[in-house]
């Protein structure tokens, strides 16, 4: 049996190796490494598969959402609402410009933003809200934005774990996650769905205003070199990881096919096992499957996850402290009472799922976790 990741990022490259090769050496001897002309070509193919007017890329996720607030002209104390079962990023930067962080609880089916939750959250303060599409599946936008219009708060959709998810609207339609709230944002760290081989982001919207000044802040503030006109940063996506981005686009839907058909070996498995809870899949979008996310009750899960390690199964609790508990956040004097999010972070885990994995490797997982439950 081949080893066990939690993502084979070698054997996929495998796979598209040539493609890959040969796109990089382009660059190489274009030596064209900054806004060489596939990041233009990029982002014009993802514009056209998200179906949004525009993309604008930067150097990872964490500056997609950091550029997308301060696009916004927010003020200090000016409140921001995030879930606190999330990835430290997407509070991390409310933080970082002076705003402040209020935290919300999740859904317990599908670990998003609560809606219920949002509402109770609301003050005068609120300018913005940072709904989390967490582990591949998407929180109910349109409920949100709805929410969100009634109160003339923007939304800014934190993608990077749903990139290609579907959200089916109450009129039938589809549109991608992301491409919702007033701005989305994405990673394109190499373990994401559609991932580089280095650091990497970029952020969408419809939005013409919201562009254009995106696209200045991320270029130090200029819209015409030497001259500034705003505070910015110097945020850019490289040629080389354009390049390759722009290839995996092409297969981003085999790889969400491909982790379905892993996450539906999970469910078949473990169905109806009175200790472990296997994904909802929300009736209103697909799911894209970033991760494949267990819920455990009456299991050590401590000891199962050093159990699977023992076996050469890697297995990652995603999130252990949840954000209204980190330290960095402590200066904040609010006492949260986010019952739901205590309760996942204690019982979830997280299993290998990728686009590469085997019936032989699944079986070997499954096995050791239903011996280990009973």
């Amino acid at each position: 049996m081949r080893p066990i990741q939690m993502v084979d990022l070698k054997s996929q490259y495998q796979r598209i190796k040539p493609q890959i090769d040969k796109a990089v050496i382009e660059v190489l001897e274009s030596s064209a490494f900054i806004n060489g002309k596939p990041v233009n070509d990029f982002c014009r193919n993802l514009s056209a598969y998200l179906g949004v007017k525009h993309v604008i890329p930067c150097a990872n996720g964490t500056d997609a959402l950091q550029i997308a607030l301060m696009a916004l002209d927010l003020q200090p104390g000016d409140e921001v609402i995030t879930p606190s079962f999330t990835f430290i990023a997407t509070t991390e930067v409310v933080a970082l410009l002076r705003l402040k962080p209020v935290f919300v609880e999740v859904d317990k089916e599908t670990f998003c933003m609560d809606i219920e939750s949002v509402k109770k959250a609301i003050t005068p303060k609120t300018k913005a809200i940072v709904p989390v599409h967490l582990y591949g599946q998407a929180t109910n936008m349109e409920a949100l934005m709805q929410l969100a219009k009634e109160h003339n708060i923007t939304v800014i959709e934190d993608n990077a774990q749903a990139m290609g998810c579907d959200i089916i609207m109450k009129d039938g339609t589809k549109k991608k996650t992301g491409t919702i709230g007033d701005m989305g944002t994405t990673s394109f760290f190499p373990s994401k769905n559609l991932g580089g081989y280095g650091d990497g982001g970029a952020i969408f919207t419809n939005n013409e205003e919201f562009a254009e000044k995106m696209k200045i802040i991320a270029s130090h503030g200029s819209a015409k070199r030497y001259y500034h006109e705003v505070v910015g940063c110097n945020s850019r996506l490289d040629t080389i990881q354009a390049a390759i981005l722009d290839i995996k686009l092409k297969e981003l839907d085999d790889y969400i096919a491909a982790r379905n058909m892993v996450a539906d070996y999970y469910d078949k498995a473990f169905a109806h096992h009175s200790k472990i809870k296997t994904p909802v899949r929300a009736e209103y979008s697909n799911h894209v499957f970033h991760q494949y996310t267990l819920v455990l009750e009456g299991v050590d899960r401590d000891a199962l996850q050093a159990h699977l390690a023992s076996k050469n199964i890697p297995a990652m609790i995603y999130y252990p402290v949840p954000g209204h508990k980190q330290k960095m956040f402590e200066n904040f004097s609010e006492k949260y009472d986010l019952p739901v999010t205590d309760w996942l972070t204690e019982r979830v885990i997280s299993l290998p799922i990728h686009t590469e994995m085997d019936e032989e490797q699944l079986q070997f997982i499954t096995q050791h976790i239903l011996d280990f439950c009973k």
